[in-house]
């Protein structure tokens, strides 16, 4: 197959496709992706949580309600902690001068 046009796109818009990518982008991956993750979990730690509650108080089973308060307050404290940890490390970036901690290898255009 013969190509007729090649225009490497990679370097003039800063794209992250086709280059190699290193531990600091890893952890930046994982970090800007991190807040949505616990959100994910949360909804579904809360959904059980209060399966599990509703499951208990109708069948007056006072450990299965104890059981499910436990799981929503973890998972709202889980997610207070994420998403505490996620704005200490944005506040600490723009005090140092990084203001793209968590976008990776994608920086805007002048």
């Amino acid at each position: 197959m013969q190509k007729i046009a090649a225009v490497p796109i990679g370097n003039i818009f800063n794209s992250p496709f086709g280059k190699t990518l290193g531990l600091a982008d890893l952890v930046s991956i994982v970090l800007s992706n991190a807040v949505v993750f616990a959100g994910f979990i949360l909804f579904l730690l809360i959904l059980v949580g209060g399966i599990m509650v509703i499951a208990g108080a109708g069948s007056g089973n006072k450990e299965g309600v104890g059981k499910g308060q436990k799981a929503v307050t973890y998972a709202v404290v889980g997610f207070i902690i994420i998403f505490t940890a996620y704005w200490i490390i944005q506040i600490v970036g723009r005090m140092f001068g990084m203001n793209n901690v968590l976008t990776p290898g994608i920086t805007p255009a002048p």
